[in-house]
């Protein structure tokens, strides 16, 4: 079956850094648009990031560009959020979610309008 597993939360200081993991089985990477979600109490669930094998490039909001980048190993199937300069505002439980990729050349945001898989979610607390 499909299963994503997220690891790598936890509690860091405003300025400090995490690394998010989202460990895929029973499908490939490379055949999926992948996408960091984050969801904090009184604010609905948000894209963040996401990586498919069509885009040329991975994709971000503005509000995190500069300072998280998403990656994908594909020897270890797995995608990474590496999020830096870490703002209280930041905090929340990030999900990753998966969607075939449709291979149309649009953005992986469009894939994941409606991702068929979800993790469990990992929770990011940055301190002030």
């Amino acid at each position: 079956e499909v299963q994503l597993v997220e690891s790598g939360g936890g509690l860091v200081q405003a300025g400090g850094s995490l690394r998010l993991s989202c460990a895929a089985s029973g499908f490939s990477v490379d055949d999926y648009a992948i996408g960091w979600f984050r969801q904090s109490p009184g604010k609905e669930r948000e894209g963040v990031s996401c990586i498919s094998s069509s885009d040329t490039s991975p994709y971000s909001i503005r509000s995190v560009k500069d300072r998280f980048t998403i990656s994908r190993d594909s020897a270890k199937n797995t995608v990474s959020l590496q999020m830096n300069s870490l703002k209280p505002e930041d905090t929340a439980v990030y999900f990753c979610a998966a969607e075939v990729d449709s291979r149309s050349g649009s953005p992986c945001m469009v894939d994941l309008r409606a991702p068929g898989h979800w993790g469990q979610g990992t929770q990011v607390t940055v301190s002030s």
